[in-house]
């Protein structure tokens, strides 16, 4: 076993624990841009300690330019919403830099955004491959338009970015959506979050308007997070019995992935919330549900997909499309590690249907995590049902989740 491996068992099937979760890396992405933008007018409460976070408030406060030449070099590493965030961001800014991540980064294609900026005035070059990071941006943006068009179905963190920035452009922005609209949710956290620092809009069928105008001064306070929630109801539905309390967590979130509770709901997990969180407990329940559509939840898929497959329960799913764009090519990741227990997941164009005819519950698995967080989290549960589960690389939690593991000791599992 790799000194980066971990093995995960339960001595009971039994939890009962409080687990404070960290802040919410969705809203406080947003946020620390905001604040960044406002020039420090806003200030953001309850910072995440994900590392993805860490990264991005580190450039934004300028402490990891990389050399001091004419073009100073701006490395996000496996960051993805940093580097969607930045490339808007950094348009505006004096001077320039070179916007760059992870090999894996240098994979996961940006041109639909950059093309968006473009038409606005934005001067970025692609330094390596067309329509892939690295970016060469020239900031200080010279706005030629108000309004352009963007794709809806791709990632709603293009269209994030630019409404960001929004009101920073001296004629504000119209922005036009093409076609349905991927993770709606995270769009409208988005505006619920500028909102909070005095930024207005306005949402017309498939345009939103955002006029110039300044920040308002004030705070914003970030949740913690409903992803990170999610393998806490993982573990609920997987355990004989559970009650477990997530303080901080509220029933009316920005946060997409609150969508959570009626999803687990499904698995017999219910959420009461009092006492400033919420509690969740196991409920016997037949699990009646055959189709979930996650197009407004992606980041909840593994975890729901993985639950489904523990549990034998053959299910069809939608919305998977932004999967196969993420940290890792979520799908075939999936497909490879619920194989080791005979259950392949379908691909019939945008359905994926789930089939356990041939599942089995061996005695130990083996999970790559294909550096990608919420594949080590979202199998980690398994240890519930299955005696060994070894993951690979278990320290790529810390891009969201850095606690994750000391945790699920918490909980009264056993890591070796």
């Amino acid at each position: 076993m790799s000194s980066n491996n971990l093995i995960i068992s339960t001595p009971s099937k039994n939890i009962k624990a409080t687990i404070q979760l960290t802040g919410s890396k969705s809203e406080c992405n947003r946020a620390l841009v905001i604040e960044a933008l406002s020039k420090g007018t806003v200030k953001v409460e309850n910072i995440s300690d994900a590392a993805d976070t860490v990264t991005l408030a580190a450039i934004l406060s300028g402490k990891a330019l990389i050399g001091t030449n004419e073009m100073p070099v701006v490395n996000v590493g496996p960051a993805g919403t940093a580097m969607r965030f930045l490339t808007a961001y950094f348009a505006l800014q004096p001077g320039e830099i070179l916007l760059t991540g992870s090999e894996r980064m240098k994979q996961r294609p940006i041109g639909i955004l950059v093309d968006a900026l473009r038409s606005l005035g934005a001067k970025i070059n692609y330094t390596e491959n067309e329509g892939y990071p690295p970016l060469q941006i020239k900031g200080s943006l010279e706005q030629i338009t108000d309004s352009i068009s963007i794709k809806g179905d791709v990632s709603s963190q293009y269209i994030t970015a630019l409404l960001l920035i929004a009101s920073q452009l001296p004629n504000g922005l119209h922005l036009h959506i093409e076609g349905e609209l991927t993770s709606r949710p995270y769009v409208e956290m988005t505006l619920s979050m500028l909102q909070q620092a005095g930024i207005q809009h306005q949402w017309n069928e498939n345009t939103i308007s955002i006029a110039n105008q300044t920040f308002r001064e004030g705070s914003i306070w970030v949740e913690p997070d409903w992803s990170a929630a999610s393998y806490w109801y993982a573990v609920a539905a997987l355990a004989n019995e559970a009650e477990l309390f997530l303080p901080g967590l509220t029933a009316y979130s920005l946060q997409g992935d609150s969508v959570l509770t009626e999803l687990m709901a499904n698995f017999g997990i219910t959420s009461q919330f009092k006492d400033g969180g919420v509690y969740l407990k196991k409920e016997p329940k037949p699990i009646l549900r055959k189709i979930f559509d996650l197009k407004a939840c992606p980041d909840l898929a593994q975890t729901v997909i993985v639950v489904c497959a523990a549990l034998g329960h053959e299910a069809t799913f939608t919305g998977l499309e932004t999967l196969k764009i993420k940290e890792t090519d979520r799908i075939k990741a999936l497909q490879n590690e619920l194989a080791q227990m005979g259950v392949s997941l379908i691909e019939k164009g945008q359905i994926y249907k789930l089939d356990c005819s041939k599942r089995f519950m061996p005695e130990r698995i083996k999970v790559k995590t294909y550096e990608d967080h919420r594949m080590a989290m979202a199998f980690a549960p398994l240890a519930l049902v299955i005696p060994q589960v070894e993951i690979e690389d278990a320290k790529v939690v810390e891009k969201s989740y850095p606690d994750f593991w000391n945790d699920f000791e918490k909980a009264g599992f056993d890591i070796d």
